[in-house]
């Protein structure tokens, strides 16, 4: 308990221990009470000047033993101070009076806890209202990311309060532009501008919504808010495709049996075009050339076809869902390596799909049959869809891409191609 200072005399304290060249010995008292240690023993200070010196001779009433240190027994300075009644209430009623009330460390650290407990409540909010957010908000929370983007409990709170107003609104349906999502939810159309603390913490949270994989960059970030609806260039991102139907331009290029490409504005603009695929199968590959040589080989006959290029992107992921949303099945190759499985489940965590030679019995097919296959490189990935892939890839150590098995993917392609119905 913090003594009461107005038993002090406080002219009498001033002159015996309010002198500038005395603060050091307020600190060490000022230290001691914090933690809650006794204000008994001897305090040091390493290598005083004369003024320091002299202050201590007038304190104590005695000078001061000789050598490079000063020491000063707390007891003593107590004993004076109750004596000469500056402080009745001894050493500690007269660090109050000089140097304002000390808080005790524990106290304050309880107090700091309950606080950022406070401030995280937006985040329990949120995993309530969106359990498919809960995992994000629990990490966020273990791994002290509020902490370190708004530094206070106050200021954190109202950034997770931020954070969970925006992504309660996601994803957005129909996609909106990123700056009038934050002017109409976050009252300030640059709230979520690249290099704010909010725009960091939506963003994380927007990627646990719609599985968006890792990545960096300003075309990744951008590609992360559209897998949400958030719009920040409609023409950047693209998708390839081959032999779907909907629209004059696809009907004119299906006819044609040559490759479109689908822009997001377009996919975004209209939300009641739905690309057709007349034999309700759509196959979805990894690497262009896989497009190129399908539309070589079968032309307007081949079945209908998407590119992911690469990672999915906010063009690709629109197209997807929406063909699976009007009945499409979607069957998906990709590269046999590390980063191929990664994109496969990015994927799989958007839109369903299923295996189009792409299982562990697929893998070691072509692993045994070709020859001069390149090593395998890079951190190990999951297979959810065929767990033993994962396994088969560890084991035979080999990467196999889409262009080594081509043939036998349009082989698959030409079965089915006279199956389709002409256009």
């Amino acid at each position: 308990m913090t003594p009461r200072p107005e038993r002090v005399d406080t002219a009498r304290l001033t002159r015996l221990l309010g002198a500038p060249e005395l603060a050091w010995l307020l600190d060490r008292a000022r230290h001691r009470m914090a933690r809650g240690r006794p204000l008994t023993g001897a305090v040091t200070l390493t290598g005083p000047d004369q003024n320091q010196r002299a202050a201590v001779e007038r304190l104590l009433g005695r000078a001061p033993r000789g050598g490079r240190s000063l020491t000063v027994r707390l007891e003593t300075v107590d004993e004076i101070l109750r004596r000469s009644g500056a402080s009745p209430d001894g050493l500690a009623a007269a660090v109050t009076a000089l140097t304002g009330p000390v808080a005790r460390l524990d106290e304050t650290r309880r107090a700091e806890a309950a606080a950022w407990e406070e401030a995280h409540a937006p985040l329990g909010e949120l995993g309530a209202a969106r359990p498919e957010l809960a995992d994000w908000a629990a990490r966020v929370r273990a791994e002290g990311l509020a902490r370190r983007l708004a530094r206070t409990p106050k200021a954190a709170r109202e950034l997770l309060a931020d954070a969970a107003a925006a992504l309660r609104a996601l994803p957005a349906d129909p996609p909106v532009s990123l700056a009038a999502f934050a002017a109409r939810t976050l009252g300030s159309a640059h709230a979520l501008d690249d290099g704010r603390p909010l725009a960091t913490l939506v963003l994380s949270g927007t990627r646990a919504l719609t599985g968006f994989a890792d990545g960096s960059g300003a075309r990744w970030r951008r590609e992360a808010w559209a897998s949400a609806g958030l719009l920040k260039d409609e023409l950047s991102s693209t998708v390839l495709t081959l032999n779907l139907r909907g629209t004059p331009a696809l009907d004119w290029q299906a006819g044609a049996g040559e490759p479109a490409v689908l822009t997001l504005r377009q996919l975004a603009r209209d939300t009641s075009f739905v690309p057709h695929a007349a034999s309700g199968r759509v196959h979805v590959c990894e690497n262009p050339a896989v497009i190129a040589a399908a539309a070589d080989a079968h032309g307007p006959g081949c079945p209908p076809m998407v590119c992911l290029q690469g990672q999915p992107s906010a063009a690709a992921l629109t197209l997807l869902r929406r063909l699976h949303a009007g009945g499409a099945r979607l069957l998906y190759h990709g590269d046999f390596d590390w980063g191929g499985l990664r994109i496969a489940a990015a994927l799989a965590r958007a839109v369903a799909w299923r295996p189009w030679r792409y299982t562990a019995a697929d893998y070691r097919a072509a692993a045994t049959t070709a020859s001069g296959l390149p090593a395998l490189t890079g951190a190990p990935a999951e297979s959810p869809w065929d767990p033993d892939l994962a396994a088969a890839l560890t084991e035979l150590g080999v990467r196999v891409e889409e262009e080594t098995v081509l043939d036998d993917l349009l082989c698959d392609l030409a079965d089915l191609a006279d199956l389709a119905p002409p256009p």
